[in-house]
């Protein structure tokens, strides 16, 4: 029998009191925030501040995995929290998409967090309470992107996400850091505001609505006359890019520069928060705002396929001469995130299937490699591919777990990146883009052409000797990194793995997603 997403909650909920009256997508936001309050009231004590960590990430598990009237096929009724401005409320109801994205940020935090314990305390890291603070911030900006019923709610949580992680950019307070904070957080509220907050402004004056509806609320301002195609291709172009989280070149450039942050705040950008925050908008948009039958109706959309599949090339084509370990793993994100856009560019159900599912593989397989490329740093304190030389040897939990996260990548069995790039693959071919099959033919090879020579230079590369000459070994004879590091790296990789052999949960969500559109 196959699983779905309601067996998930049920056996994930089996055995455990709930009150269902109290569960709401609200109280998933709420959950982090109170416990970002009990972090900071708990910063002078380091064990109890990161046992809240433990505790509210598990708890908002527990509530996220109970929030199961998403399983109707339609969204649920919105649940309005506040009216900001008349016709204006922050709201939040339960959909397909919105679960994915929750479920990943709400399973991904707690391993992060013991991560974090390990890295923060190994590295002797500063400002461990305002890490953990803006953090659990960064998690309800999440929830809050994740359940938004209007675009207006999705707007202020995604520019709360942007506020909440500029800390954690600029946590060395370096120069360097400072100065590509400011990049980070100009490229992404520059962009929001100077081109999501207007189509925004044009979708309420042509429609009335701000609402996420089925199939779109563009249909009948199109087919009135009121609001000419090219006026329509037009708001598409302005969402698109105004989404400046997709990191869809050319902008791109904020993410590259926040590679100074600590390793895992990088976990936090490239697989938990913010490029999934990206990347989930521009589905949400397409899907709910502009309509993907409005698309190919009014054929207004076939440029975003040419931007995403360009992005893809020449981010792999950057990341193969990418000698430092994070900044190949930053443009390996710029172009796997591409994939998500490209599946959405297709407006096929299939392709929509394909992107909602990848967000998941995407997130599991590269928060695996951030987590390992920072046990590196902790353990032999080595930021270069070339330095990587039998490295595998000392750190085989490590380096193992960097192998299958780079099987994901490229999209080989047995992990989740399989399960995505096939669905992808289906989806050109119905949608007969002998381009979009090009670009995935061509990014396979170039991810294995910079991701390989890593695993190779672990296992089969002869340490280099130790450097004596100048009074030091190079840390010549470091082991692992602290057992939080292995433990959390060793789970994800695991779950990469699982997600090949038990897609059904996010195969699901993504499944009602792509039913509910037009064929």
């Amino acid at each position: 029998m196959t699983a779905t997403p309601s067996m998930f909650v049920a056996t994930v909920a089996a055995g455990l009191p709930t009150w269902e009256f109290a569960l709401s997508p609200i109280l998933a936001i709420a959950v982090p925030l109170i416990g970002a309050f009990l972090i900071a009231a708990a910063g002078r004590w380091p064990n109890l501040r990161e046992g809240v960590t433990l505790v509210t990430a598990a708890a908002l598990l527990w509530v996220v995995a109970n929030l199961n009237n998403f399983l109707e096929a339609t969204p649920s009724e919105a649940e309005a929290l506040v009216e900001v401005i008349p016709g204006m409320p922050l709201a939040f109801h339960l959909e397909p998409l919105g679960m994915i994205y929750a479920m990943i940020a709400s399973s991904l935090w707690i391993l992060n967090s013991i991560y974090s314990i390990g890295y923060m305390r190994g590295n002797k890291e500063k400002h461990q309470t305002r890490f953990y603070v803006c953090f659990a911030l960064s998690i309800a900006s999440v929830m809050g992107i994740a359940f938004s019923a209007n675009m207006f709610t999705l707007f202020v949580f995604y520019e709360a996400l942007s506020l909440a992680t500029f800390p954690l950019v600029t946590h060395k307070g370096t120069p360097e850091a400072i100065k590509s904070g400011r990049t980070y957080l100009g490229i992404l509220m520059g962009t929001s505001v100077c081109l999501m907050l207007p189509a925004m402004i044009a979708t309420y004056v042509y429609t009335g609505t701000l609402d996420f509806t089925q199939g779109g609320v563009f249909a009948q301002p199109l087919a009135d006359g009121v609001l000419t195609p090219a006026l329509f291709g037009l708001i598409f172009a302005m969402y698109i890019y105004g989404v400046g989280k997709a990191a869809l070149m050319p902008a791109h450039r904020w993410l590259p520069a926040a590679m100074v942050a600590p390793t895992p705040v990088s976990a936090l950008l490239h697989a938990v928060a913010v490029v999934k925050a990206g990347v989930f908008s521009v589905c949400k948009i397409s899907v709910y705002i502009i309509g993907v039958d409005q698309l190919r109706l009014y054929d207004q959309g076939g440029w975003l396929l040419y931007a995403a599949g360009l992005s893809i090339v020449i981010a792999s084509f950057i990341a193969l001469f990418q000698d430092n370990l994070k900044r190949r793993l930053a443009y390996s994100t710029i172009s796997q995130l591409s994939y998500i856009t490209l599946g959405a560019a297709l407006l096929w159900p299939i392709s929509v299937r394909a992107a909602a599912i990848h967000i998941a593989a995407h997130a599991f397989g590269k928060i695996t490699l951030f987590f390992a490329a920072g046990s590196i740093y902790t353990a032999a304190h080595k930021t270069k591919v070339s330095e990587l030389d039998g490295i595998g040897r000392k750190m085989p939990w490590t380096m193992g777990a960097f192998a299958v996260g780079t099987l994901s990548m490229i999209g080989l069995p047995p992990t989740g990146g399989f399960i995505s790039k096939w669905y992808l693959m289906q989806g050109a071919w119905t949608a007969e883009s002998g381009f979009t099959i090009a670009v995935l033919c061509t990014s396979t090879l170039l991810n294995a052409a910079y991701f390989l020579p890593i695993v190779y230079r672990a296992f089969f590369r002869k340490p280099p000797e130790p450097d004596l000459e100048h009074g030091h070994d190079d840390h010549h004879d470091h082991g692992e990194a602290p057992w939080p590091i292995v433990l959390a790296l060793t789970c994800t990789a695991a779950a990469t793995v699982a997600l090949f052999f038990y897609p059904d949960l996010f195969v699901g969500y993504a499944s009602m997603l792509a039913e509910a559109m037009p064929q």
